[in-house]
Order: structure tokens, then C-alpha cells, then sequence
């Protein structure tokens, strides 16, 4: 359904009537926006979309409060159709997510530097130090692996505590994503799922799988708004940047931002400390 398509009150006529498309589609996006990012009034109440809620669960979903029923898997096509409406954030609503998550990385940041170094910032030969022993799949460990680990959980947890309050239901955190070059399709992976994969071979089935640490949606991970993933350069003079796939890795060579934009048709963005959201 496009935002033509959705009822409107009475007062205000039919679009071949009396309003350009341009403007109504405008209309359309905000009345459908507002319950979503709950914001207090747009002009327009929620009920001018209420029939069109047994049309689509993402409708429901923005009427309620409440993630609706929805399938584990869309289409590239689908995605990309819900995303033309709803994918583009207010400028007010973006400054206040982006806020929100730069405040958490540079929390983070200066939490564990307090704690490993004193406050002090890494070098960038400690950031390239190797660690003892291997990690559980038998990879070294640098220092920069190590600090980029603590501080992303760190900022995780910040982030849910912070949007739990601000925009419950309309985030999740390292969602497990499997995209199909092929098909164009794209589902969620459980949490249950990535634990028992990835004790297979350590994890080499999930070999692929995207897992950006914020998406903003309508309230279903699938119809995402807005990507974002943390980023702690080692040192932090570095600019935060994508990883990027190796030959032989499913995605190569694509990077991580190319992935996310690709499998859930929104924009994705680095948060770092000292770099904001560059």
C-alpha cells in the first residue's frame, strides 16, 4: 500500500480532488510516522490510518505501539516498498537518535580507557599489541580487538536503557540478519538460532549473516528506517571506517554499510567517539 491509498477524514478531500500527489504523499508519510516515533501531534489523528491497518501488519504495528504479527522473511521488493514511505527519518527525530547513540559510544569510550589505562587514550603500538593465548576459534587477539569489544558492549547497554524509554519497540540491537544476493530476500535469525550455529564449527554457517548493532524500524526488524554501528578506532586519530570482506567471504567485495543498505533498504551510519556520525 502507498500513502495514496490510506483513508483520510472526511474534511480533507480525495487527492484527484483538491490536493497535488506530491503533497498528499507528504501528508501521508506524517500521519503514519507520528504514532511511530511518538512524537505528540502531527495535525492529524491516528484514525485516518486505522482501516488501513488490516491491509498491512506494519500499519497495526504504528497504531498500536505494539510490534504486529509479521512474517521472518520479505523480499528485497517489499522491503524497498515499505521503505519509500517510511525509511526517512524527521530531521528532529534523527538528531535525537544520533544524540542519543554518540553520547553512548564516547560513555563507553571513556569508561574503558578509565579502566585500562587510566583515562588515558591507547597508543598505537598498545592497539596493536597481540594478547596472550587465542580466542575460542583459535584467532590471535589484538588490544584494539580486545577494547573494541568492551566498549561496544558497553554502548549497547546504554543504548537500551536510553531507547527502552525513548522509542520502545521501535529498535533492536544486534539483530541477526541472513540477505540472499540471489533472491533479493531477507530474513531474521534468532538469537536461539546463532547460539546453536555457532557452535557448529564455530560459526561457520552463519558465515555471511549481517549484524548491524542499532536498527530503528516500524516496530518489525525487517522494515528498518535507520542503520547504525558503533565504531572505536584503535587509536581514535583513526577514521572510523566499514570492514570490508575478504575474497572468498560471501559479500566480497562489498563492505559492511554496502551490506546493510542492501539487505534492509536504509541508510546506515558509523557512530564513533570524537567523530560523532561522520
Amino acid at each position: 500500500m502507498t500513502s495514496t491509498d490510506i483513508p483520510i477524514r472526511e474534511n480533507i478531500l480525495p487527492v484527484h480532488i483538491t490536493r497535488s500527489s506530491m503533497k498528499f504523499q507528504r501528508l501521508g508519510r506524517l500521519v503514519l510516522l507520528g504514532p511511530l516515533l511518538g512524537f505528540g501531534s502531527t495535525g492529524y489523528s491516528a484514525d485516518s490510518v486505522t482501516s488501513a491497518c488490516g491491509q498491512n501488519a506494519a500499519y497495526c504495528a504504528l497504531l498500536t505501539g505494539k510490534e504486529a504479527a509479521v512474517p521472518a522473511t520479505k523480499g528485497a521488493a517489499e522491503i524497498a516498498s515499505i521503505a519509500a514511505t517510511l525509511r526517512l527519518l524527521p530531521v528532529d527525530m534523527k538528531t535525537r537518535v544520533e544524540r542519543e547513540l554518540v553520547e553512548c559510544a564516547e560513555q563507553a569510550e571513556f569508561q574503558v580507557n578509565l579502566r585500562r589505562f587510566g583515562g588515558d587514550k591507547p597508543s598505537r603500538e598498545q592497539c596493536q599489541e597481540e594478547l596472550p593465548g587465542w580466542d575460542p576459534c583459535g584467532k590471535k587477539v589484538t588490544r584494539a580487538m580486545q577494547l573494541g569489544s568492551e566498549k561496544h558492549q558497553l554502548a549497547l547497554q546504554c543504548v537500551q536503557e536510553r531507547f527502552n524509554r525513548l522509542f520502545p519497540g521501535r529498535f533492536s540491537l544486534e539483530q541477526r540478519y541472513r540477505y540472499d544476493k540471489q533472491t533479493g530476500s531477507t530474513k531474521l535469525v534468532s538469537r536461539e538460532e546463532a547460539r546453536a550455529l555457532r557452535k557448529q564449527d564455530c560459526g561457520e554457517a552463519l558465515k555471511g549473516t549481517l549484524v548491524p548493532d542499532v536498527v530503528i524500524h516500524s516496530g518489525n526488524p525487517l522494515e528498518a528506517l535507520a542503520v547504525y554501528d558503533f565504531k572505536f578506532p584503535c587509536p581514535s586519530t583513526n577514521r572510523p571506517s566499514w570492514t570490508k570482506y575478504p575474497e572468498g567471504h560471501p559479500h566480497y567485495p562489498e563492505n559492511q554499510g554496502d551490506m546493510y543498505q542492501q539487505a534492509l533498504g536504509a541508510t546506515a551510519f558509523r557512530v564513533a567517539p570524537i567523530w560523532g556520525v561522520p
